[in-house]
């Protein structure tokens, strides 16, 4: 073993497994020490290794610029050869492989021979990316190796490798506490974090999960309270049926639509198309709304402002009424002068846009809906939101649901995190979010329900209309 590991994680790496949780708080040396290690293995036996991570814009966002220092640290330089996009060892002929799984995932399906999985940041990582990897890591002996610092209690590779680990997985917690080479000025600064917050420092330095981002406009256990929350609640699902579409803009973005029948989410679709694929897209969200006999809301900015022209188009050519409507995402607050919520300030005066004030009641239902399910609150129907668990794409429906953040303008109406802003942090559009946002694009100022609203009484355990 090369000095330069970690020597506390001696018996984690002889241990044979095919599975490899390595997870803990930040300054642990875990990065490092996989770093290390294959590099080790890579010099002595040839290996194709699979590097992994969610978003990966350029090479140096990737576990590479490590590798290339460890090779240095290692004295190896003769021994491997670095370009731009690949590392190679000249004697065992061993090779690393660079990938984003958010947008390349169907291009890892087709790899063939891979020894070792090396997954950063794999907090990240959904059901369906490991759906596709864990079957492409099909070689004799292969391992997956994941590494990454906890986030939330309710993500799928805390619960799957962490709390219900399967077969042949070995985990090991790592914190700062057990790296030998952690700096003197990196340690005060843990201290200090230690006495300032802490719950943060809990979080942060000894890789405690949260339960929900206080700063995200929905919180995660509301979403997930919100799942089959009609059937444990008893609720008759009744009302307008609706299904909301965000187009995809251009490149690497994609198409999605989110059907709702009341305030029940029950199908969720997606597909890449490009801007010339308009009329194929629209197509197919129109014989999806025939099929379903949904009105359709849909993203009216940039390229779908030409959607309606096209649903017109397929309505007189099918001879059918599909309605549909637009939604502009920066557009006025609906109902500006109401006042909101039962508070002293006007609509135009809390939001800055409607879309901000769309987010803004969705998370509300959804709060309703946890607290329903949760505290046995009484809500009407409508003022909560259900998921039906048989979706499509409900770990990344999830995941965009409760990653925006909520900030204020410079007249502190509230506003809701950018797609520029969240492309700045590494994150992908969230269509699929923005698509259920729409499906419940529901004017408050008139009646929703076909039936009778219901309210749920927590002391008698049923619903009442």
């Amino acid at each position: 073993m090369p000095p330069l590991l970690n020597p506390a994680l001696r018996d984690f790496w002889k241990q044979r497994a095919r599975n490899r949780v390595l997870h803990g708080g930040r300054a642990s040396s875990k990065s490092h020490d996989a770093a290390g290690k294959v590099i080790d293995i890579a010099v002595n036996c040839r290996v194709r290794v699979l590097c992994v991570r969610q978003f990966q814009n350029k090479i140096a966002d990737s576990i590479y610029t490590l590798l290339k220092t460890k090779i240095e640290a290692f004295g190896y330089e003769n021994l491997f050869k670095i370009t731009d996009n690949s590392i190679i060892c000249l004697t065992s002929k061993s090779e690393f492989m660079f990938y984003g799984l958010a947008r390349n995932i169907t291009e890892i399906k087709s790899l063939e021979g891979i020894d070792i999985l090396l997954s950063e940041e794999s907090h990240l990582l959904t059901q369906e990316q490991w759906d596709i990897l864990e079957p492409t890591i099909r070689k004799e002996s292969s391992e997956c190796w994941l590494l990454f610092n906890a986030r939330f209690s309710t993500d799928f590779v805390w619960k799957r490798f962490v709390v219900n680990p399967p077969k042949n997985t070995i985990i090991r917690h790592i914190n700062y506490d057990e790296n030998p080479f952690l700096s003197k000025t990196m340690h005060d600064i843990i201290e200090t974090a230690k006495t300032e917050d802490l719950e943060r420092y809990t979080h942060i330095y000894l890789g405690h999960p949260l339960s929900d981002d206080d700063e995200s406009v929905i919180k995660r256990s509301w979403i997930i309270a919100a799942i089959d929350a009609h059937i444990k609640l008893k609720i008759d699902i009744c009302g307008s049926k609706r299904i909301g579409f965000d187009v995809a803009d251009s490149g690497d973005d994609e198409c999605a639509t989110v059907s709702a029948h009341g305030s029940l989410i029950n199908v969720i679709n997606k597909w890449r198309a490009k801007e010339d694929e308009l009329l194929q897209s629209c197509t197919k969200v129109w014989t999806q709304a025939h099929q379903e006999e949904s009105m359709i809301f849909y993203d009216a900015i940039g390229v779908g402002a030409s959607c309606g022209s096209k649903f017109n188009e397929i309505n007189e050519i099918r001879q059918a009424n599909i309605k549909h409507r637009k939604f502009f995402a920066g557009g006025s607050p609906e109902s500006p002068d109401a006042f909101y919520a039962g508070t002293s300030v006007k609509n135009r005066d809390f939001f800055a846009n409607i879309k901000s004030q769309k987010w803004w009641l969705v998370a509300k239902r959804l709060e309703n809906t946890y607290n329903a399910v949760t505290h046995g609150q009484a809500f009407r129907d409508d003022e909560m939101i259900f998921i039906d668990s048989k979706v499509s794409y409900l770990e990344q429906l999830t995941e965009e649901l409760s990653t925006p953040k909520k900030s204020f303008d410079s007249a502190g109406r509230v506003m809701i995190e950018s797609k520029k802003d969240l492309k700045k942090r590494g994150i992908m559009s969230p269509n699929i979010a923005d698509a259920f946002i729409m499906a419940m694009l529901v004017s408050t100022d008139r009646p929703e329900q076909v039936k009778p609203k219901q309210t749920y009484n927590p002391h008698a355990h049923s619903w009442q209309s």
